[in-house]
This record gives structure tokens, C-alpha cells and sequence, in this order.
């Protein structure tokens, strides 16, 4: 049996409360896209950007490799709880999202932690996200105004996640959630 287990309980307890708290807002997103697509589709690209805030705050929380990708997963069971219709999207948003987050970690060695890196793949993850959605809601057919809005909120719908994500993040660290005991 290995001395130290790679992600602890106490680990995993973080990952699951903040999956479960991003999970519930995941939910939530999804119950409003349908609404959002058909009345305001140049946002939805700021409605989906809620998608990051599971890795970014587990990863400001816990510093870990991992985190993010595990939060992810949890938060997308939770919101599949809640909003049934999207389970598979839920499921691969949480793949892509978190898989990103832990890239651009690893290509740190997950020693760099200052806000550029999490800003880095919140920016990767706008512009996919600009992409993909582009296609879905067929923005070539809208007006350029349109399509240029489209594209800002659609990359900085993320970015503006990612700032809130850091904030809920190093507040919870502050309060000591993230702190090791020294047990090992």
C-alpha cells in the first residue's frame, strides 16, 4: 500500500463540494440554453462559459493535478441530475473543459499558479467554444453586429467565469479549505 494515496479524502471531499455547488449552476444553465438560443443566441456562448468554474476553483483551491478534471465529472453528473436532456453534453463539456484546464496545469508541471494560467485556458476554451457554437445556432445567418457580439461573449463569456471562479477560489483558500494537514 502506497504512504501517501495521490488524491486523499479530504481531496476528494473538495472536489465533490465544489462539483455538487457547480454541478446545481451547470443545471441551471442548462434549463435556460433552449430560452437563451432561441431568444438571444449571441449569448450563449457566456451562458455555456459556467462550465469552467468546477476546474478553476478546484484547481485555485487545491493546486493538484487532477482536480480539475475529477470536479468536472462530479458537476456534470450533478447538473445531468438536474437537467436530464443535456447528460451527454454535460459529460463531454466536463471531458473537454476539464481535460483542457489539466493540459495547460501539466504543461506547467502544475507549479504555476498565478491567474495568466488559468486566464490561458479560458481563452482556449472561448474560442472552441466560439466555434462550436457558431455551427449549432448557424451564426453566419445573423447580421455582422450580431456575429461579432457573438464572438466577443462567446470567448469572453469563459474569461468573465474564469475571473469569478479565481474569486470563489482564493476566498475559499483563504479560509483555509485548501490547506494541507501535516499528516502524511
Amino acid at each position: 500500500m502506497p504512504a501517501r494515496a495521490v488524491l486523499s479524502t479530504r481531496t476528494l471531499l473538495v472536489c465533490a463540494a465544489i462539483g455538487v455547488a457547480t454541478g446545481i449552476l451547470g443545471g441551471i444553465a442548462g434549463w435556460v440554453t433552449p430560452v437563451i438560443v432561441v431568444t438571444l443566441p449571441i449569448v450563449y456562448g457566456f451562458v455555456l462559459g459556467v462550465h469552467v468554474l468546477p476546474g478553476i476553483i478546484a484547481q485555485e483551491v487545491l493546486r493538484l493535478p487532477w482536480v480539475a478534471l475529477l470536479t468536472h465529472v462530479l458537476a456534470a453528473l450533478v447538473a445531468s441530475a438536474a437537467a436530464p436532456q443535456w447528460a451527454a453534453r454535460f459529460l463531454g463539456t466536463a471531458l473537454l473543459f476539464g481535460g483542457i484546464q489539466e493540459l495547460v496545469a501539466a504543461v506547467t508541471r502544475y507549479r504555476e499558479w498565478r491567474a495568466w494560467r488559468f486566464f490561458v485556458s479560458a481563452v482556449i476554451i472561448g474560442v472552441i467554444v466560439a466555434v462550436v457554437v457558431w455551427m449549432v445556432v448557424d451564426l453566419a445567418t445573423f447580421p455582422l453586429w450580431a456575429q461579432i457580439s457573438y464572438l466577443v461573449c462567446a470567448v469572453l463569456g469563459p474569461v468573465a467565469w474564469t475571473a469569478l471562479g479565481l474569486l470563489v477560489g482564493t476566498k475559499l483558500r483563504q479560509a483555509g479549505i485548501g490547506r494541507r494537514t501535516g499528516r502524511r
